[in-house]
């Protein structure tokens, strides 16, 4: 099924089980002072489930004694999906690198709040036929998540969040 701007819809519960059939995933944003960054959350625990995952962060080399990768394009071999953990003003040039790169599958992250979501880069990923999520964490949908995760996915599908 098609959106506005060309961009294809689908459930979120349906583009999160694709997002997290993904393999290999690059997490931006995640910090070399991982106290309190939701991004380090993320990739530490895709990292701790089995998932090939690639920090993205510009300004240092290495994170969580991992590699750290300054944009998309470095990662070796590439990555098939992308969680934006960034402020949403870093959101647009990040859909643009993952479309150059033939990557569709986008997931702003976001808790409460504005957390990473831009509405104008959502827009542009859709009518470039990218899947983007727009709020949530994958945490929250992995059929491994924590109580607390998945208590929060079923308040915010509740209340439409």
């Amino acid at each position: 099924m098609r959106g506005k701007g060309g961009g294809v819809m689908t459930t979120m519960a349906t583009a999160a089980a694709v997002f997290l059939a993904s393999r290999r995933i690059a997490v931006t944003g995640v910090s070399h002072a991982p106290k309190g960054h939701g991004s380090n959350a993320v990739y530490t625990w895709l990292r701790e489930h089995g998932y090939e995952v690639f920090a993205i962060n510009p300004e240092v080399t290495q994170v969580e004694g991992d590699p750290a990768y300054p944009n998309l394009s470095a990662v070796p071999g590439g990555v098939d999906a992308v969680v934006i953990a960034t402020a949403p003003a870093h959101a647009q040039a990040t859909v643009e690198e993952a479309a150059r790169l033939g990557i569709t599958q986008v997931w702003m992250h976001r808790s409460f709040g504005a957390g990473s979501v831009s509405q104008e880069a959502a827009r542009w990923a859709r009518a470039h036929e990218m899947t983007v999520i727009e709020g949530g964490c994958p945490i929250m949908f992995h059929r491994d998540g924590d109580r607390g995760h998945k208590m929060m996915c079923r308040v915010l599908t509740w209340t439409g969040k």
